[in-house]
């Protein structure tokens, strides 16, 4: 299911919140109709943690996460870190990250396998992408840009990727995530993906100003129409008792 909303009247809420399949970290400050409408899709399946980064509202793009892990900057205060361990689930581990690219959402794109990188990321980030998030990293560039995280979104199910990427680009990309990849746009035709749209393996919010046309694009690509949190859930479980035995 997708879902049109703003925060405080900016359809950008990639900018103010992040979504993966274990937890929702939304910025604070925003109206009670921004975080009702998480609470409607998200309460009692993962925890929706509101916070800042660095003191700042700017969240979906200082930090980059997945199931796994989340890593946020090191500008992050120890306030912030501690009360960011204490709300999301034990089994997420969270590290700061010295890196001069320090919009970590801006030049990292992933899913709970693989990572996409800005090229010029320093190798120790990536070795730590690769640790806490528990992915495999590639560094690419989509469309000709470096900011991987701003110009495509990626699920377990599906990506959604810059409007100029090349259908040659988008079948080497598609090849080596291993999932659909589409190019489209949000909010009426903007191409940064990652600031209109937010989305994990069964339910997405976009910008108020997407399009019925660009929604049904997202549903379809991120394959959100049969996915029931529970059906994800339980294909999650699969997985890993398949990993263990």
């Amino acid at each position: 299911m997708a879902v049109r909303t703003q925060f405080e009247n900016n359809n950008e809420i990639g900018v103010f919140a992040m979504l993966t399949n274990s937890y929702c970290l939304v910025a604070l400050g925003g109206s009670e109709n921004f975080y009702s409408v998480f609470e409607q899709e998200l309460k009692d399946i993962i925890p929706i943690v509101h916070t800042s980064i660095a003191s700042t509202r700017i969240i979906g793009r200082l930090c980059v996460g997945n199931r796994h892990g989340l890593l946020v900057p090191s500008t992050t205060t120890d306030q912030e870190l501690l009360h960011l361990r204490n709300s999301l689930p034990a089994t997420v581990r969270i590290q700061r990250v010295e890196e001069r690219l320090s919009a970590l959402g801006n030049v990292i794109a992933c899913n709970d396998y693989l990572a996409l990188v800005h090229p010029d990321l320093d190798r120790e980030t990536e070795e730590i992408v690769a640790d806490v998030l528990n992915v495999e990293v590639f560094r690419q560039t989509i469309a000709q840009n470096s900011l991987v995280g701003s110009y495509c979104r990626l699920t377990n199910q599906g990506g959604l990727v810059h409007p100029r990427t090349s259908i040659q680009d988008q079948d080497e990309l598609s090849s080596l995530l291993q999932v659909p990849l589409v190019a489209g746009t949000v909010n009426r035709g903007s191409d940064v993906i990652g600031a209109g749209l937010l989305v994990n393996d069964w339910c997405a919010f976009a910008g108020r100003d997407t399009t019925s046309t660009e929604l049904s694009l997202i549903e379809n690509v991120f394959k959100l129409q049969d996915q029931g949190p529970t059906a994800v859930i339980e294909d999650m479980r699969d997985s890993l008792v398949d990993s263990m035995l």
